[in-house]
């Protein structure tokens, strides 16, 4: 038990200035307000002086570019990330494998020390890929959702008008993937055709009898790709995802219409954004403030390590921020605490993301002492806007307080 405790509880984050919270096997089983009265034999720790938050959830990044921060900085967007002729996949291809491993384990370890507990990474590379980041991450507390990927790519100008499937092979590594993997991450649309989104989704279908797979897809994030679906397709790259994959999630939608925002929302398909990525790339910046306005469930993601920071507090910071220079109603700080928390863990289907009863013990234990943020006359805006890692007391995750020595 922890008691006399600040905490945000249950999925609206509501504050609660003296309460208490109760962990048993790793399982909140219960939290309040005051004092508990029931029967309760364990240890008992004081939380006076300290806010309990729901852990972050990073739910879109890319670790294994962790090796190649800032390199080519001033370079145009297509030429940095493309999957296949961009300067990130010529690093990936290039680089040592023990100096990969070794910078996506210290990424790993910079999202604990920022209160990050689980990430959900796009791994590129196939069966290899995906064995990179388990070792990477292996004997560290933080969780993650892999979503693997063949090396396997169509270009729409090209392919789209004999619409090609996914060749025998292709589709026999994508099996094996799964069995690896959590699910998949999909480059995009305009590097598939239609029948090889139909077939992604097709193998989701037939998988999920084993187990729940999840499926997402970067989707709308440049004007360039956006313009591009649309000319050779007549279709945008959000509605070919939604009609031939229909993903648990699309990332960024940086550039998509508000057809498209509405359309998402109606199949309620999850929105992970990353803005200050958007940003560094200069695609423009996603319209959250809509997005939340027609219903979707929007959660944060950092994306890749090479052109941006794994810190989601200064994600919410940029997005608290930039929301109120352009949008009409800015959104509150509790709600974008609520999207790097509990909107995360519902987009990845995860047991995680609020302090409440059933959910894993995943938390941030913030000093409310600290001197950036002390006195907190509003502990969401506190935390949305001043708190750092240098805030934190201990991070935890399933009911364990994660060790020094893995930091």
């Amino acid at each position: 038990m922890i008691r006399n405790i600040s905490l945000l509880y249950g999925e609206d984050l509501e504050y609660i200035d003296k309460g208490y919270i109760i962990i048993k096997n790793g399982i909140i089983k219960h939290a309040g307000r005051g004092d508990y009265y029931g029967k309760y034999n364990g240890f008992i720790y004081e939380g006076e002086g300290i806010l309990a938050c729901p852990g972050f959830i990073n739910a879109h990044t890319h670790i294994g570019d962790s090796f190649g921060k800032d390199i080519s900085v001033d370079s145009n967007f297509e030429s940095r990330i493309h999957p296949v002729h961009g300067i990130k996949n010529k690093i990936l291809q290039k680089s040592d494998r023990e100096h990969l491993i070794q910078f996506m384990r210290t990424s790993a370890i910079s999202m604990m020390k920022n209160g990050i507990v689980l990430f959900a990474d796009f791994r590129e590379g196939g069966l290899e890929g995906i064995n990179r980041i388990k070792e990477a991450i292996s004997g560290l507390s933080i969780k993650s959702i892999i979503l693997g990927r063949p090396e396997y790519y169509y270009e729409i100008s090209q392919d789209f008008d004999e619409n090609p499937k996914i060749p025998t092979d292709v589709l026999k590594l994508i099996h094996k993937i799964l069995i690896l993997a959590d699910g998949l991450g999909i480059s995009g649309a305009n590097e598939n055709t239609d029948n090889s989104l139909q077939d992604y989704r097709k193998i989701i279908q037939k998988k999920s009898s084993e187990k729940k797979f999840l499926v997402g897809i970067h989707a709308a994030e440049s004007i360039e790709t956006e313009k591009k679906s649309i000319t050779i397709t007549r279709k945008s790259e959000v509605r070919r995802i939604v009609t031939n994959l229909l993903p648990n999630f699309m990332v960024h939608l940086t550039n998509a219409s508000d057809a498209d925002i509405e359309l998402a929302a109606k199949k309620k398909i999850g929105i992970v954004v990353c803005p200050r990525a958007n940003a560094t790339l200069g695609v423009g910046i996603p319209k959250i403030a809509r997005m939340l306005s027609y219903g979707c469930c929007v959660g944060i993601g950092t994306d890749n390590v090479m052109i941006n920071s794994p810190d989601m507090f200064r994600e919410l910071d940029y997005i608290w921020k930039v929301s109120k220079t352009i949008d009409e109603r800015p959104i509150s700080a509790r709600e974008i605490l609520k999207m790097a928390t509990v909107n995360g863990g519902k987009i990845l289907g995860i047991n995680s993301g609020a302090i409440t009863s059933g959910m894993s013990a995943d938390m941030i234990f913030i000093d409310k002492n600290n001197l950036d943020i002390s006195p907190m006359h509003d502990p969401h805006t506190s935390i949305v806007h001043r708190a750092s890692g240098n805030s934190i007391l201990s991070v935890m995750i399933d009911g364990k307080f994660v060790n020094g020595n893995e930091f």
